[in-house]
């Protein structure tokens, strides 16, 4: 039996597991609800693989399982972590025009399943494979930080890293991804009554609406910089002066060249008001993912491997980030999207398109097997652009 068929024959097994999986739902920092996934992928793992359990401080079990293979080493990462706080579906399940809706199905449950699947295969029909290692972590949504040195000391162990976050509704797989931060500005002013003596005051809500205007001049849409002042809180009752303000930026860029100009330019910051004060925290948490020449290789013998399965594959340039930007960052060529086809993420839509199931599990079999053929892959080819 090939891939496919058996894909095909095991679909009913899949969705079924997954409603299951639906059903622990796993916000980011719910430590009791991300123990009960755990256990369930334990439960799941513990006859495919070797499994070792850590756990991050204030973030939760993290899941390394290895299947030992000869040919080149293939990290495989997902997540169990969902933006979707408790209860807030009314329904955790829907199938509705051969879709499944549901928190989490898509970003990214379904695809974290994926890696079950393949594993079931490799050990039902006793095939020859790559040596497998995957991370399954549990704080991805808030950008791994518990995670990430994990993350990276795989990703420095394998030669290539596939990421399993879904892929997009035309199917195409994603070989570069921005790179995200996230900056607090603070300001501190001086109260005075707004009424009797506002002169003596130092209005922070005021240096607040000049900063904003500042930091949306570092924006630069034609090279996909996009630089959010998203968040904007002071003042504490409308008769008196403010003494204190924050700004929460979101800033995104596609080059290590755009993040180090907007790192200069955010915290070069100055108040327009000389009686102010600024201070700048945070900074980038995940670095660009950048196309390669290696990443474009591993592609090509993906999209010929896909015509076998009826798929006219293509990549993508994706604006969110990603555990795939960790991986890439080390030097490891890494593609992502081998999840479902779906769309929705963070989004009360959420879903996954049942049909697609099959040839996509088959599509991620078939390019992990093929690494068991090549002795070394280039890792750290010349950047391509991105």
């Amino acid at each position: 039996m090939n891939s496919i068929d058996f894909f095909t024959q095991h679909l009913d097994g899949y969705l079924e597991e997954l409603m299951q999986f639906t059903a622990v739902e796993t916000p980011t920092g719910n430590i009791r609800q991300l123990d009960r996934a755990a256990d369930f992928l334990t439960e799941r793992l513990s006859s495919l693989g070797h499994v070792d359990r850590e756990i991050l401080p204030d973030h939760g079990p993290l899941l390394r399982i290895v299947r030992e293979g000869t040919g080149v080493r293939v990290l495989l990462l997902g997540h169990f972590d969902t933006v979707w706080p408790i209860d807030s579906w009314p329904k955790l399940w829907r199938v509705d025009q051969g879709r499944v809706h549901g928190p989490g199905v898509y970003d990214m449950k379904g695809g974290l399943l994926f890696i079950i699947w393949l594993l079931r295969f490799l050990e039902h029909r006793g095939l020859a494979h790559p040596h497998i290692e995957a991370i399954l972590n549990p704080d991805e949504e808030f950008g791994s930080p518990g995670s990430r040195p994990l993350i990276e000391e795989a990703a420095r162990r394998a030669d290539v890293a596939l990421v399993l976050e879904g892929t997009t509704l035309e199917g195409k797989l994603k070989l570069a991804r921005k790179g995200s931060g996230e900056y607090v500005i603070t300001i501190n002013g001086r109260s005075a009554h707004q009424g009797v003596e506002p002169e003596l005051g130092v209005n922070a809500v005021v240096e607040a609406a000049h900063q904003v205007l500042k930091v949306l001049e570092f924006e630069d849409l034609a090279k996909g910089t996009t630089v959010g002042p998203n968040v904007v809180q002071g003042g504490v009752v409308s008769n008196m002066v403010p003494d204190q303000a924050e700004i929460r930026v979101d800033v995104r860029a596609w080059t290590a060249d755009e993040t180090r100009r907007l790192e200069r330019a955010i915290r070069g910051l100055r108040p327009v008001n000389e009686e102010s004060r600024i201070q700048v925290f945070g900074g980038w948490n995940r670095p660009p993912m950048e196309v390669n020449n290696t990443s474009l290789e591993i592609f090509e013998g993906a999209r010929i491997l896909g015509r076998g399965l009826g798929l006219n594959l293509a990549w993508v340039k994706w604006g969110g980030s990603s555990d795939a930007n960790i991986a890439a960052a080390v030097g490891t060529p890494t593609i992502d999207g081998f999840g479902p086809v779906g769309e929705g993420a963070h989004q009360s839509g959420e879903c996954i398109v049942i049909d697609e199931i099959p040839r996509r599990l088959a599509l991620l079999t078939e390019v992990v097997r093929s690494f068991v053929h090549i002795e070394k892959l280039d890792t750290h080819s010349q950047m391509e652009g991105g």
